[in-house]
């Protein structure tokens, strides 16, 4: 789809109107400016798809600058919108993104997409295509494949970009990074992560009730590239985090936070090879129930990423639904490890690194190496926090400033978690009576492929219903 930009348009309108006189009959108050009025080429027009939940914080936080104005919003479900339809009362209402950017595109710069996981591809690539800047909730998408081809986008249209993973633009990570430059813990080997994460149901079976869609939510939009699925109240608004056909589990909801100083750090971008270890569900006596539609409760993922410039290979190992690694030697046994959310242990060939999620709190180990540490601040911070940043950058324009997650670094970050995804959905794959059960998946980044186990390649992307194609 070609290209269309309408903000330097807009404003040649401005600056015309401004000659001819009819500004004053127009836009008298951004032409004639005064205290507190921002001129039209200093706005950044923002458009919300998902105006509920995160969507009510990312419209929110993206408003606290004085340069945006948010023109418009869309939610499926009227229920959802209520508050930001209060805070943001001028703003055009849509169910339908896809009637939105079409329609009003001309009155948009930016978009934010807030959405449950399976519709995030299809949303910012709808924005993208128009030319409209984006921000992504996290993960960045759904499936492997979508992440890829969102990334390829973003360059091609030349937009900025952010994903919202907001630990990226806090100074925890840059802290670490410090620490890991100064050659303090040597080369890292080995990478351990952990979450409290779900808080939300998982590895349950769908209710097989029948149930009434309420008047205010339209179903069939909320499933856009979904298949075609029965409404349940146990999917809205939360819950779709821990169903596999519409989220990415406790893995792709906080790795992103988790993991983030790790790919930042050392770097690392795709693995060769990932594997699982999950929760069993049992029912009866003796009686395994493998429940593909959700996510194991509590899981283990283990990935091999390849070293870089003649660094070693880095094991990283994820935990979830309240597991955690055995405490470091160096940790004193009263010592606090991680945070409610979980933390992050870098093992390296001189010495070990742990911190909270986010990358906050970084400390050496053992912490008795932290009395009187002092080590001066070398890399930049983002004072104005992860979505101003990117508010500054989308009025300053493509290659002109800089986000901390953009997705020339979010796409290859997101299918690295996604393949750990991969694993866990393979595990219930069946080919005739047998069932793969857990295996490492050997992985072709260059080509998306699993190179080991063919049938798992079903999961790398997912054909959308028609009318939702990327």
């Amino acid at each position: 789809m070609k290209r269309k930009t309408n903000q330097s348009s807009r404003r040649d309108f401005v600056k015309k109107a401004a000659i001819t006189g009819a500004a004053f009959t127009i836009v008298p108050r951004f032409v004639l400016g005064g205290n507190g009025y921002i001129p039209p080429s200093d706005t950044l027009y923002l458009a919300g798809i998902g105006a509920g939940g995160k969507g009510q914080g990312d419209m929110s936080e993206c408003a606290k600058s004085p340069n945006v104005k948010v023109t418009f919003m869309c939610d499926v479900d009227e229920r959802q919108a209520v508050q930001s339809r209060k805070n943001f009362p001028s703003a055009g209402f849509y169910k339908d993104f896809r009637q939105m950017l079409d329609k009003e595109y001309k009155n948009i710069d930016a978009v934010t997409v807030s959405t449950p996981d399976h519709t995030h591809a299809v949303a910012a690539m709808a924005a993208i295509e128009k030319g409209k800047h984006v921000y992504v909730q996290k993960p960045l998408t759904w499936s492997v494949y979508e992440a890829r081809v969102l990334t390829e986008a973003a360059r091609k249209y030349k937009v900025v970009t952010q994903m919202g993973n907001q630990g990226g633009s806090m100074d925890g990570v840059r802290k670490m990074q410090e620490m890991y430059d100064a050659g303090l813990i040597g080369d890292v080997n080995r990478v351990t992560a952990w979450t409290n994460r779900p808080v939300w149901p998982q590895g349950i079976a769908v209710p097989k009730e029948k149930e009434k869609i309420p008047a205010e939510l339209d179903w069939d939009l909320w499933l856009g590239p979904a298949g075609e699925t029965d409404y349940k109240s146990v999917y809205v608004p939360f819950g779709w985090r821990g169903w596999t056909a519409f989220g990415t589990g406790s893995l792709g909801d906080m790795a992103c936070h988790m993991l983030d100083p790790a790919f930042r750090i050392l770097p690392i971008d795709y693995p060769s090879d990932v594997e699982g270890s999950f929760t069993t569900n049992w029912i009866g006596t003796f009686q395994e129930e493998f429940r593909e539609e959700s996510f194991p409760s509590s899981s283990v993922v283990y990935f091999t990423f390849p070293g870089k410039n003649g660094k070693p290979d880095i094991k990283l190992t994820w935990m979830d639904g309240g597991l955690k690694p055995e405490r470091p030697e160096e940790l004193g046994a009263d010592e606090p490890m991680g945070n409610w959310d979980g933390g992050i242990i870098f093992e390296g060939s001189k010495g070990k690194m742990i911190a909270d999620c986010y990358g906050a709190n970084p400390k050496l180990l053992p912490t008795n190496k932290m009395k009187d540490f002092s080590l001066p601040d070398t890399l930049p911070r983002v004072p104005e926090g992860h979505y101003l940043q990117w508010v500054n950058a989308c009025l300053k324009g493509y290659g002109n400033a800089t986000t901390s997650s953009p997705f020339d670094y979010a796409g290859p970050f997101t299918e690295a978690i996604l393949l750990g995804v991969l694993a866990m959905k393979s595990y219930y794959l069946k080919d005739g009576d047998n069932f793969p059960g857990r295996r490492k998946l050997l992985w072709d980044a260059k080509n998306m492929k699993v190179t080991n186990v063919p049938m798992a390649n079903s999961l790398v992307h997912r054909e959308p219903r028609k009318g939702w194609e990327l």
